[in-house]
């Protein structure tokens, strides 16, 4: 693209796009640049500029902050309701913001204790988790949050962002949550990530020193640009750390972990070893903390 040319977004697309085209189109009637627009906020241009692309959602601070320095009688500020509900699709209201984060972030890393990540779970995996945490939901709502959750998968379409490092608990590889062929089918499609080298991960032995984290899943996200943030979650709740101190001290117990998990070579082994016995009907065995720990 040519220095100074810009691509026009087609704000008929979605809520967000057309939110963003008039911001850029207010903002440009106004005479200001984007670093203009964000001066005295603790935003920058770059933040901004992916708002009015339709990449970001904008924080109810800002779309004040914008609402002032435009004169748009709040206009904004009461749109950002409309682009959240957008974004959100059929994610959680507090796992949402996470979504988008993930086609920010440059490295992934997580820390699975009792279920498949969503990146990496199968629609089988996911409609059985949805089924099982949210009985009452029509089909149709289950078939949503299923597309939606496939759909985050497709940050791996991409060669080279993000790196995503994930360490699973051995249970969650031999204990079948699903009959035996569809947990071969979910066993190799996270063993076809890792050939693929879009995913490094790593199994923990059942019997490693791991209690204290057993009841505590966690994500970490860290991005270009942006402050690192910590995502941890139950099956009806989640919580979003950007605390720097906290996300030091996540950050050393995700380390103590993937020190007391197998190595990839030795997980991935396994990992395919589980899906060829799920496929055969054989019972895979414990690995704990033997030779290979």
């Amino acid at each position: 693209m040519a220095r100074g040319q810009r691509k026009d977004i087609d704000g008929s697309t979605s809520v967000p796009c057309f939110y963003g085209t008039e911001l850029r189109f207010q903002r440009e009637q106004a005479g200001l640049t984007l670093g203009q627009l964000v001066e005295g906020s603790f935003y920058g241009a770059t933040y901004l500029s992916e708002i009015e692309r339709g990449q970001r959602r904008m924080p109810v601070d800002l779309a004040r902050h914008v609402d002032r320095a435009l004169g748009t009688d709040g206009f904004f500020e009461r749109r950002c309701e409309d682009v959240r509900k957008a974004k959100q699709g059929a994610h959680a209201s507090y796992f949402a913001p996470i979504v988008e984060s993930e086609t920010r972030a440059c490295r992934i890393e997580e820390w699975a204790n009792a279920l498949i990540p969503g990146l990496l779970q199968g629609p089988a995996y996911a409609r059985a988790v949805i089924n099982a945490t949210h009985s009452l939901d029509l089909q149709e709502e289950v078939e949503a949050k299923i597309r939606d959750r496939m759909a985050r998968a497709r940050i791996f379409d991409d060669m080279k962002r993000p790196e995503y490092w994930v360490i699973l608990h051995e249970s969650l590889v031999l204990h079948p949550l699903l009959p035996p062929a569809e947990m071969a089918e979910q066993m190799e499609h996270i063993a076809a990530l890792a050939r693929r080298r879009r995913v490094v991960p790593q199994v923990l032995p059942w019997n490693a020193a791991t209690q204290p984290f057993m009841k505590l899943s966690l994500m970490f996200l860290d991005f270009d640009d942006e402050p690192p943030l910590v995502y941890t979650e139950g099956p009806y709740h989640g919580q979003t750390l950007d605390d720097p101190a906290l996300v030091r001290l996540y950050r050393k117990a995700y380390d103590r972990l993937r020190a007391a998990a197998l190595s990839p070579e030795a997980s991935l082994a396994l990992i395919e070893q589980a899906a060829e016995d799920y496929r055969n009907g054989k019972r895979s065995r414990l690995v704990g903390r033997g030779p290979l720990a």
